[in-house]
C-alpha cells in the first residue's frame, strides 16, 4: 500500500507545483500582480538507509560515546549509545499552594515536551508509586554536563520542587520498548 501511495503523492505534488508555476508565469506579465516563487520538493521513494558504521561515525562526530556489541547467541550486531537517565526526586520543599503547584506542573510538562520535540529527551514519565523518585527523563545528548544543564532547567527543578540525579545509561541504538 505504501508503494502505491508514496509515488501518487509525489506525482500529485509535482503536478500541483507545475500548475502553480504556470499561474505565477501568467501573472508576471501584469506588473500590478505579485509573483510568488515555487519550490519543488523531491521525496525519495525509499528512506535513506545508513550502515552501522555510518551511524557510529555520525554519533562519534557529534561527541556521543558508542560501542558495537555482538550478541554471542544470535550473532546480531548492535550499536550501543550512551544516554543519560535523570531521576526526578522529590525535594524537601513541599507544594503549599495548589494554584502554584498546578502552574509548575504545567510548565514542567511543557518543558519535557519541548525537550522531546527538540530531540534532547527520548523518554519521560512518572513512576506509579509514592516513592522518593517521582519519574525519569532519558536525555539523548553527548555529555553529562549537557544532560545536567537541561535537567536543571526544568521549571520544577528550578523551583526546587524536584531534585535531579543523573546516571550514564547504555542502550542499543534504535531499539524501542516492547
Amino acid at each position: 500500500m505504501k508503494k502505491i501511495i508514496l509515488p501518487f503523492l509525489c506525482v500529485l505534488l509535482l503536478v500541483s507545483c507545475k500548475n502553480e508555476t504556470k499561474q505565477g508565469d501568467s501573472n508576471s506579465e501584469d506588473p500590478g500582480k505579485t509573483v510568488t516563487d515555487t519550490i519543488i520538493v523531491e521525496v525519495p521513494a525509499e528512506p535513506v538507509k545508513k550502515t552501522l558504521k555510518e551511524i557510529k561515525e555520525e554519533l562519534t562526530a557529534k561527541g556521543f560515546k558508542t560501542y558495537v556489541h555482538v550478541n554471542e547467541t544470535t550473532q546480531d550486531t548492535v550499536l550501543m549509545q550512551q544516554y543519560f537517565m535523570a531521576f526526578l526526586k522529590k525535594s524537601a520543599i513541599k507544594m503549599q499552594n495548589e494554584e502554584e503547584s498546578e502552574r509548575l506542573q504545567k510548565l514542567h510538562l511543557e518543558y519535557l515536551s519541548k525537550m522531546y520535540e527538540l530531540g534532547y529527551a527520548d523518554i519521560s514519565g512518572p513512576f506509579g508509586d509514592d516513592g522518593d523518585i517521582s519519574g525519569i527523563t532519558i536525555y539523548n545528548v553527548p555529555t553529562l554536563k549537557m544532560a545536567d544543564s537541561l535537567a536543571k532547567a526544568d521549571p520544577m527543578v528550578e523551583a526546587e520542587r524536584l531534585e535531579i540525579e543523573i546516571h550514564p545509561w547504555w542502550a542499543a541504538k534504535g531499539v524501542g520498548l516492547r
